[in-house]
């Protein structure tokens, strides 16, 4: 007899519709997969026998033959188990025939029968919904994660028996306790602006940062706050959109982290500087998110970022660019999202105190191995560049100038306006405007375009530079509810471009 059971397979970070077939035929007992399975999905065969038989049903003694399909796509890790167990149970006619019409199945199976969790649910959730699945059988512990996903029943059971039970006819069991999603954003209490102290100029590229998307590289002696301001960050961002909370949250399940609610605050990623190249943009075998897609629609901080290796930072130059990365490995080809806003922390040199006081101990060779470290084309990438000095004695025991409340509110307002702007584009900010939109949406003011192209003809912008400066501008414009980016948002663009000099600034 033939039996079909849907289930899917996360490929990247999406769900890939599969058929599990299985015919039993006589014959000399024998279980088979095809389908182009990996050694997980191979081992399966007596994962699926023993929950069987340890489940109270009876194993057929005859020849199984289950194949996946589509065979050309590849399959891997164990959320087959279930899909498969139920596909022998109906073709040996142990549950009815037409019990699995409208069901998808997906989970990994213990010698014993349970469903254990399987990471990946709300993937594969939304697959099913989008297949026209009425309804959807996973592990209980991924219960709530899966049905964050609207317009699909999902059903959360324990064990094989009490999924069997289901497919006869019994009441689902209700979904454990808890909120399906968070209906208001709700903010974990963290690190406050108001803690800070002698940061004018960086805190306001934090807010210009976080307004318009914007990368943001700081750079300063030790101790001078670097890592205490990036921390920061995350409390003045406003809450993800459903759509990008979807998106996130689905990320993470597929990364394994278990997401029992909607994701509503911003990933905030902080690797430490021996990750690898794979580690920092996706890759492995097969291809897994790296950092970069785990801070999709947040923030990917990188402190000490002189001390990473020069092929890590370089393997993000093309994700900072468009948006994801491609990851191919023999014939296979992944696309992970990489919309993610970058802030980085380095010192000047390796003992840190380069041109900043006679303290400095480094030779020209130590200095130029530094600088070696951190590519050009990368550093091009950063639309902000702030230097982040010692505070004065009184600016330590003077009142915050800002809190996160308040600069929250005007990086929400100033979002606001690019929304509005940008929706024809179906954009969100002023970072992710290409050269093309830019030009068409930021609305310059005549002396503006001037002061923008002194400085492009000065040398002292590449032509990506310059298109950076100018989303930059219509950011710090957006902040102070300004229509037209005047000619001193431009000066200021430019003057947060380069922290050393103020060349910019008097060339424009």
């Amino acid at each position: 007899m033939l039996a079909r059971a849907r289930t899917f397979a996360i490929d990247g970070v999406h769900p890939r519709p599969v058929w599990v077939e299985v015919d039993i035929r006589s014959g000399l007992p024998s279980f088979t997969i095809v389908g182009l399975g990996d050694t997980s999905v191979r081992e399966s065969r007596d994962r699926i026998r023993a929950a069987i038989l340890n489940s109270g049903f009876e194993f057929p003694q005859s020849r199984i033959t289950a194949n996946l399909a589509p065979a050309s796509l590849r399959k891997a890790g164990p959320g087959f188990d279930a899909a498969l167990a139920l596909g022998v149970l109906l073709a040996s006619g142990q549950i009815p025939a037409d019990a699995l019409d409208t069901y998808a199945v997906f989970g990994e199976l213990s010698l014993g029968g349970e469903l254990r969790d399987s990471p990946g649910a709300l993937a594969v959730a939304e697959g099913a919904r989008q297949a026209h699945c009425r309804r959807l059988i996973v592990p209980r512990q991924r219960g709530r994660e899966a049905a964050l996903v609207e317009g699909i029943e999902v059903v959360a059971v324990t064990d094989l028996r009490a999924a069997a039970a289901v497919l006869r006819g019994s009441a689902p069991p209700a979904l454990p306790a808890g909120p399906r999603a968070a209906d208001h954003p709700i903010r974990t209490a963290g690190p406050d602006l108001a803690d800070v102290r002698g940061h004018a100029g960086p805190v306001l590229a934090l807010q210009i940062a976080a307004a318009g998307g914007h990368n943001l590289l700081m750079e300063g002696p030790p101790g001078t706050g670097k890592t205490m301001l990036a921390r920061r960050l995350p409390s003045i961002l406003p809450a993800l959109a459903r759509d990008e909370a979807i998106e996130v949250t689905r990320i993470h399940s597929v990364a394994g982290l278990h997401a029992d609610r909607l994701m509503t605050e911003r990933p905030f990623r902080a690797p430490h500087h021996t990750i690898s190249p794979a580690g920092l943009a996706g890759g492995g075998s097969p291809p897994r998110p790296g950092e970069a897609t785990l801070a999709h629609h947040g923030v990917l901080f990188l402190d000490e970022l002189s001390e990473f290796q020069r092929p890590s930072l370089d393997s993000l130059r093309q994700p900072l660019e468009d948006g994801h990365v491609t990851i191919v490995r023999g014939q296979n080809s992944l696309s992970f999202p990489t919309r993610f806003m970058l802030i980085a922390a380095t010192n000047p040199c390796p003992c840190g105190y380069a041109g900043v006081d006679d303290r400095c101990t480094c030779g020209e060779g130590e200095l130029r191995r530094h600088r070696r470290r951190l590519s050009g084309p990368l550093l091009d990438r950063m639309d902000l560049v702030v230097a982040v000095r010692r505070p004065a004695a009184e600016a330590l025991v003077a009142a915050a100038t800002i809190d996160s409340a308040q600069a929250r509110a005007r990086v929400a307002e100033a979002r606001e306006r690019q929304a509005r702007r940008l929706a024809p584009t179906g954009l969100r900010t002023n970072g992710e405007m290409d050269a093309r939109t830019a030009a068409e949406r930021a609305r310059l003011a005549p002396r503006a375009e001037a002061a923008l192209q002194r400085a492009y003809a000065a040398g002292l912008l590449s032509a990506r530079g310059r298109h950076r400066v100018l989303r930059v501008a219509r950011t710090i414009a957006d902040l102070a509810a300004h229509d037209r980016v005047g000619h001193q948002h431009v000066l200021t663009a430019l003057s947060l471009r380069q922290p050393a000099t103020t060349e910019e600034a008097s060339a424009a």
